[in-house]
């Protein structure tokens, strides 16, 4: 019978169906467990983050008490295992809200680097923003889901001058718009670009890729398991073996191709579960897939 998802496939799914073969029963080598975490450099700065983050949109849309303790867990765990990066958006429910909520009570912003998303440069929105998420500035303030070549990041620097941000954005994960945010891309040079990349979705690495280490731009690649095409693409099987010298679950075999690229800043993957979060900041550790390997993972990918 097969799995009912209003969204996505899930690990909790996969494990299910796989016997419960979510992480490979071969050991990882010591030397992974004790290296510190992966972090790249933003282009416009220097300035380094992990490169493992946490997204929020509809595990958090939600603003009760069930919610808000699963979000403080998540949370948790990601800065537990080396992680720092959380974005989240004005348009995601009560994603806003609570986490922060949960980064307040918890005294957890100044461990965090922080992203949020507006759709248009509008002030009342940016400031209901920063009360939802009770904090006077943002570390990453984005233009979400760019539409139109027109559109422009005047205000947002603006905002960036008076200290509301430190960085701005733009975003898109609609491939239809792509020639719109390659045009803002090009003219607005913003510090970050946020798109949708994954194994089984490459369109990013023929244009948006190339521009944004043109223009030194950062990286964030949103929906990094292709909106959970690949875990029930991969139901009922086993890692490969060879695969085993650089993932330890099929979450880090995803985001290792994504980051094996150096192009890439940082994925930021959602989750609704602090065990599958401590997984994907696993991806921070050991080593990264070579040339040979990662055209081996789009190969394997290209046959399911």
């Amino acid at each position: 019978m097969p799995i009912r998802m209003t969204r996505q496939v899930t690990r909790r799914d996969l494990a299910a169906l796989t016997g419960g073969f979510l992480v490979s029963t071969r050991a990882v080598a010591q030397t992974q467990t004790e290296t510190q975490p992966l972090t790249r450099a933003i282009p416009t700065s220097g300035e380094r983050i992990p490169a493992v983050g946490l997204g929020t949109a509809y595990v958090f849309d939600d603003n009760n008490e069930a919610t808000r303790s699963k979000a403080d867990a998540i949370v948790q765990a990601l800065i537990k295992n080396g992680g720092r990066l959380i974005d989240t958006a004005s348009t995601y429910g009560d994603a806003e809200s609570v986490l922060g909520q949960v980064t307040a009570t918890a005294g957890l912003r100044d461990k965090l680097f922080l992203a949020t998303k507006l759709e248009s440069p509008d002030a009342r929105e940016l400031k209901r923003s920063l009360a939802r998420l009770k904090t006077a500035s943002v570390d990453l303030l984005q233009l979400h889901n760019v539409r139109s070549k027109q559109q422009s990041l005047e205000r947002f620097r603006e905002w960036k001058k008076q200290g509301l941000c430190r960085y701005v954005g733009i975003t898109s994960t609609f491939r239809r718009d792509y020639p719109a945010l390659e045009a803002v891309l090009e003219r607005e040079k913003p510090d970050f670009v946020q798109i949708d990349y994954s194994l089984d979705n490459r369109g990013a690495e023929k244009a948006i890729l190339p521009l944004a280490a043109e223009i030194r731009a950062g990286v964030l690649t949103a929906l990094p398991y292709g909106n959970g095409r690949l875990f029930k693409a991969v139901r009922g099987k086993e890692l490969p073996d060879w695969a085993r010298v650089f993932a330890n679950s099929w979450g880090q075999f995803f985001l290792k191709y994504l980051l094996a690229d150096s192009r890439v800043t940082a994925v930021i993957p959602g989750t609704g579960d602090p065990s599958h979060m401590t997984d994907n900041a696993g991806a921070m550790r050991g080593p990264l897939p070579d040339p040979d390997q990662r055209r081996r993972m789009i190969e394997f990918a290209d046959s399911l």
